[in-house]
């Protein structure tokens, strides 16, 4: 597959972020195997959390195929880009194909990234998880990898005006060791270990960030900010889906 597209994003992300002076601390990145197949799982609270994600594979020198909704692609700025990166797009009505697509990059060798929560966690928490990740690595033989994000959110998330020029964030990406699901094993169970997982990884990216100011917008309630709670990002999700079914 010719990567013409890819590397010249890496690079110009790169530099952008030694223009934004990121803070970057990244652990575990020796996880991501560097050759075979991978699901890598990643929570997720920004809009930008694909860029980051996929930053905590590069020391393995992996390039990783996200499933994104079909909007992205759609866009004509971000489409060319995405496909040009050979990301999976994702029908929410017609689910089969891209999952299919999904299977046939594991297959091959290849890392698929899967945002669990299917949509951003205004609560900043971990929502529950769908449990096609891990569907996709039984049917495959490959690992799972959880991943945790901390201060993407910050640049740009739902509800948020987007903060694109602030600089010296710290961004935190944790890398989980794999989980190994097996054909025949019980998905529910795999998946509700790999939110307990993935739950006490952002847990430790939360609670080890350099700043950690009480009230911020950006930090869980039960940590002090005001974000709102699960219980409450919960209601608000549902109210947005409600419109949006309406509107459809």
């Amino acid at each position: 597959m010719a990567e013409i597209v890819y590397p010249p994003v890496i690079a110009l992300a790169r530099t952008l972020f030694k223009v934004m002076d990121y803070r970057f601390h990244m652990e575990g990145t020796e996880h991501v195997p560097r050759t075979g197949g991978a699901v890598l799982v990643s929570n997720h609270i920004s809009y930008l959390d694909f860029i980051f994600a996929g930053f905590g594979a590069l020391p393995s020198k992996r390039l990783v195929r996200f499933m994104a909704k079909q909007d992205v692609f759609e866009h004509k700025i971000s489409g060319p880009l995405m496909r040009g990166m050979h990301h999976i797009p994702v029908d929410r009505g017609a689910g089969a194909g891209s999952y299919a697509t999904a299977l046939r990059k594991l297959k091959a060798g290849e890392v698929v990234g899967v945002f669990a929560e299917a949509t951003i966690s205004r609560s900043f928490t971990v929502k529950e998880i769908k449990n096609g990740a891990i569907r996709m690595a039984q049917a495959t033989r490959v690992p799972v990898i959880p991943v945790a994000l901390w201060g993407s959110q910050r640049l740009w998330t739902k509800g948020r005006p987007k903060q694109l020029t602030q600089r010296h964030v710290p961004i935190t990406i944790l890398v989980g060791e794999p989980m190994h699901p097996k054909r025949g094993e019980n998905v529910d169970e795999h998946t509700s270990t790999l939110h307990s997982r993935l739950s006490e990884l952002v847990d430790r990216a939360q609670r080890t960030y350099p700043e950690i100011p009480e009230g911020a917008w950006w930090q869980p309630a039960h940590l002090g900010g005001s974000a709102p709670t699960p219980e409450e990002a919960a209601r608000m999700d549902a109210e947005e889906a409600e419109l949006r079914a309406k509107r459809d």
